[in-house]
């Protein structure tokens, strides 16, 4: 999901600068509100410290072959969000994406704006849609492939889109850009099946050892009702 330096340069840099600083500003605001509601400020702490490191290894160490225009990324997303809740993923992403662009792909550094719009945007709306599919009394431990599929699909599909966005507007619409975009959306295909196994194998072993839940790390919906 990340721009490839050039995909979009010049003074088309400053939407990508906007949209970030949005996307960032909309977390902030929803960071404020959970304390506010909860009143768990070293919770949320903890949490979006965990998300940060864990999304940094994500980028680092696992498989981030090239397609087209982007890079393919196994992000987990989903399973950052059933774990650890809506907004700590949100934050993690942002602090793991800046991280990466600035420790060890400075080339990022340009487009960060447009990274950060492509990962946060997409967990909100799996956020908004997590809570449509999931009845109120089902904790996340209980939550079934085809529930979590149907987040994966928002989740990447949304990092797709937001590419697909940031490819055409930077280089138009040519045969060479569908080309690219619809070679990046084809692999992540594959990421939509595979995440949702990744997210049922973790929300297992959070059944399995549920003295995690005693550490208060994990969000309160994984392992209760709303």
């Amino acid at each position: 999901m990340h721009i490839e330096p050039g995909v979009v340069d010049g003074a088309k840099l400053l939407l990508g600068t906007a949209t970030g600083v949005a996307s960032v500003g909309i977390v902030a605001k929803l960071a404020v509100d959970h304390v506010k509601q909860n009143g768990n400020l070293l919770a949320l702490t903890g949490r979006s410290a965990a998300a940060s490191a864990m999304v940094l290894g994500f980028f680092e160490f696992l498989p981030h072959p090239p397609v087209g225009v982007s890079e393919v990324h196994l992000i987990l997303g989903t399973t950052l969000f059933l774990i650890l809740g809506a907004v700590p993923t949100a934050i993690g992403l942002i602090f793991g994406l800046v991280a990466q662009s600035f420790l060890f792909s400075p080339t990022d550094i340009p487009q960060l704006g447009m990274n950060l719009t492509t990962l946060i945007l997409p967990v909100l709306a799996m956020a908004a849609l997590a809570q449509r599919i999931i009845p109120a009394d089902t904790p996340y431990i209980e939550v079934t492939y085809g529930q979590a599929a149907k987040l994966s699909a928002v989740f990447q599909g949304g990092i797709v889109a937001w590419v697909a966005f940031w490819v055409f507007y930077g280089q138009g619409f040519t045969a060479e850009t569908f080309a690219n975009a619809g070679a990046f959306a084809s692999v992540y295909i594959i990421v939509v099946l595979l995440e949702p196994i990744v997210d049922l194998g973790a929300l297992a072993l959070a059944k399995t050892f549920r003295r995690f839940e005693k550490t208060g790390l994990p969000h309160g919906r994984l392992y209760q009702p709303a």
